[in-house]
């Protein structure tokens, strides 16, 4: 018997097993906090599986997501990065990265992690939705509102309440697989 999933992951075999094994699940490793918030600044705008498609060429071009390497990147480094075909293109997300990476790592010293700085929003437990449909599921949030405020205070780029709302999903900050879906369940 198939498994009831929600409706945004479709059939394609990679959309599939991201929901079924990454999106909603808690997040909790700065390395890995910082990959998805690095990849939601880039899929500003676009399709999440655009993003997902391109996740390793992101990986290769970016170092392996290695804020700390990210955070130094020369002109030089943001040129090579502009002409990669892999990933998206675009000067001013490319830019914000960098920028992004810089202001993650003066979180980490004022918090002793992004972890404890992020999770401290939803004090430190996933937030349990009851969405019957896709419907019912927000873009953002009067959370995802203060997030994006205060990542923006702290010289944050391409943060806005939507692409917040959109990482607390993905790091599981808050569970909203539709109540029909098996993870909802299983992420409760």
């Amino acid at each position: 018997m198939e498994k009831s999933r929600c409706g945004w992951c479709g059939t394609d075999p990679l959309y599939v097993a991201y929901h079924d094994t990454e999106w909603g699940v808690p997040v909790k490793d700065d390395d890995l906090l910082f990959e998805f918030l690095m990849l939601e600044t880039f899929q500003a705008g676009l399709s999440w599986i655009t993003i997902l498609k391109k996740r390793e060429n992101f990986r290769k071009a970016f170092d392996n997501f290695d804020y700390k390497k990210i955070a130094k990147y020369s002109e030089e480094k943001q040129l090579e990065l502009l002409q990669d075909a892999g990933i998206i293109r675009n000067k001013l997300k490319v830019k914000a990265t960098i920028t992004n990476a810089q202001a993650y790592m003066k979180i980490q010293e004022e918090f002793g992690s992004f972890n404890n700085y992020i999770w401290g929003f939803v004090d430190g437990k996933p937030l349990q939705t009851s969405c019957k449909t896709l419907a019912d599921v927000p873009a953002n949030t009067a959370l995802s509102d203060a997030l994006s405020k205060n990542l923006k205070k702290r010289g944050f780029k391409f943060v806005g309440s939507t692409v917040m709302y959109a990482h607390m999903q993905a790091t599981g900050m808050v569970n909203d697989h539709v109540q029909s879906c098996f993870r909802h369940k299983e992420l409760k």
